[in-house]
């Protein structure tokens, strides 16, 4: 991975020029050329990937939205001042502060741009709330999966002929005598170096979560944990971002998740945990509070010295089932039921006694009157008390997305430590600073990475298109 800064020489010609070029073909950087393209301007999009869609596709599709017609037409009663202060109940102290405002007041508003300019298939969440909203606004495809979402928008970029080249990665962006970005040199399997000019260059290129050094560096309380992230985040944003004098923010921040079905890889829907099941050690014994959310409770399950195992009722799994991924999961038998707890204990070698303990003094704090009865500190216990057949599902806990990168200005320019934007860069997604506080996970909200990612790619693009003054 190359992430280079050079003079350009205006003496030399490029190969090809552009308006506007978008480097990474994520649900940001296509939101960026479409967002573009509809204000006029020429664009083009490199993907270094033999694939576009990165994260994205590997998401649930959700990006929430306060506010919007579709939560009108469900009588939900929102706003972006009630979102606000939901990010910033789980977020605490952010470096970007209105960051948070801006994406907040612009999310109902890009969730029906997705509907009704992209095309994209999306409906309402209304069967409960996510972690972190007190109100129902995550839209998200119907099959709760982000390759859905990725695939409309590849379709609307399809109709608009935009160019999009993939296994073309971008080593160097240019800068003129001024500081500016002119342009950037595009490399790839079996082709020559080319140098394209443009007026705007958005990095959309995702965070730096697969590149372990800047793990290490920025995000070391979960440097431990596998990366189930895409290949790509390798974090040329930040490589480049330091060579420009450009501000980072909250780059201990990131998204994990808690509960990644071992050994099949694919998560296991935190549905099952936020509709009242639990996870368990390989003691058989609950270890923290998991209202702290798939993100949040990570690192809890990274700090375990054995395995880790979800467990969760019949009633639960019905629920879940609705969700493609977990379906398939059961069908490839990563989920295992038992009719008593001492089947289950046995499927995965689990002390019985213990178990059966843990259950008990569950069941009774979740039926009791006053939530404060769990010694976890658990509030929230969906459908629970679990009853009738349990299923059991181990997990490991993984690293998906890094929340710290670019500071940015509400319109995507990235930003220098002195406060002055570069001129003719721009940023968002994975590459941007993100919206989840400025350390660890707990700070993570459901769609937090795809508001920022398609929000951010939404304004550069419109901003990018206009003639640089």
């Amino acid at each position: 991975m190359q992430a280079v800064i050079e003079r350009h020489d205006p003496g030399t010609e490029w190969d090809m020029e552009v308006d506007v070029l978008v480097v990474g073909a994520g649900a940001c950087g296509l939101a960026a050329a479409i967002a573009a393209h509809d204000k006029g301007a020429g664009v083009a999009i490199l993907e270094k990937r033999e694939r576009p869609g990165g994260n994205s596709s590997l998401s649930t599709g959700s990006v929430p939205g306060a506010g919007s017609r579709f939560q009108r037409e469900a009588g939900i009663a929102d706003s972006a001042d009630h979102m606000v202060a939901d990010l910033e109940r789980m977020a605490g102290h952010s470096e970007l502060p209105a960051l948070t405002r801006r994406m907040a007041a612009l999310s109902a508003s890009l969730c029906e741009w997705l509907v009704d300019t992209v095309g994209a298939r999306m409906a309402l969440i209304t069967d409960y709330c996510h972690v972190g909203h007190t109100v129902p606004r995550l839209h998200a495809p119907v099959s709760r999966r982000g390759q859905d979402l990725v695939d409309d928008l590849l379709a609307a970029v399809g109709r608009r002929d935009i160019p999009l080249a993939v296994n073309n990665a971008v080593s160097t962006l240019y800068v003129d005598d001024g500081g500016a970005i002119v342009g950037a040199a595009v490399t790839g399997p079996g082709i020559e170096t080319s140098r394209i000019g443009a007026r705007g260059v958005i990095l959309a290129t995702n965070g730096f979560a697969a590149n372990r050094e800047l793990v290490r560096t920025y995000c070391t309380e979960i440097a431990g944990a596998e990366y189930f992230g895409a290949l790509g985040s390798e974090g040329e944003a930040v490589l480049w971002g330091r060579q420009l004098g450009a501000r980072l923010a909250n780059m201990q921040a990131y998204q994990g998740y808690a509960a990644v079905a071992y050994p099949h890889g694919s998560l296991l829907s935190w549905t099952t945990i936020e509709k009242g099941g639990i996870l368990v050690n390989a003691a058989g014994q609950r270890f923290g509070n998991e209202d702290l959310g798939y993100s949040g409770y990570a690192k809890r399950v990274l700090g375990q010295a054995g395995p880790v195992y979800a467990i969760f009722d019949d009633r639960i799994k019905a629920l879940a089932s609705k969700e493609e991924e977990f379906q398939e999961l059961v069908d490839h038998n990563g989920v295992k039921g038992s009719d008593s707890v001492a089947g289950l204990a046995a499927i995965f070698e689990l002390p019985q006694a213990a178990l059966a303990r843990t259950l008990a003094d569950y069941n009774q704090a979740a039926g009791a009157e006053g939530a404060s009865a769990d010694p976890q500190g658990r509030r929230h216990f969906g459908m629970a008390p679990l009853t009738g057949k349990l299923w059991i599902c181990r997990v490991t806990p993984g690293l998906f997305h890094t929340q710290g990168g670019l500071a940015v200005d509400a319109a995507g320019r990235v930003l220098r430590d002195d406060g002055s934007a570069i001129a003719g860069l721009y940023a968002g997604g994975g590459a941007a600073a993100g919206i989840s506080g400025s350390s660890g996970a707990e700070g993570y909200c459901s769609g937090n990475g795809l508001l920022t990612a398609i929000g951010l790619g939404y304004l550069a693009g419109r901003a990018a298109a206009e003639p640089r003054a």
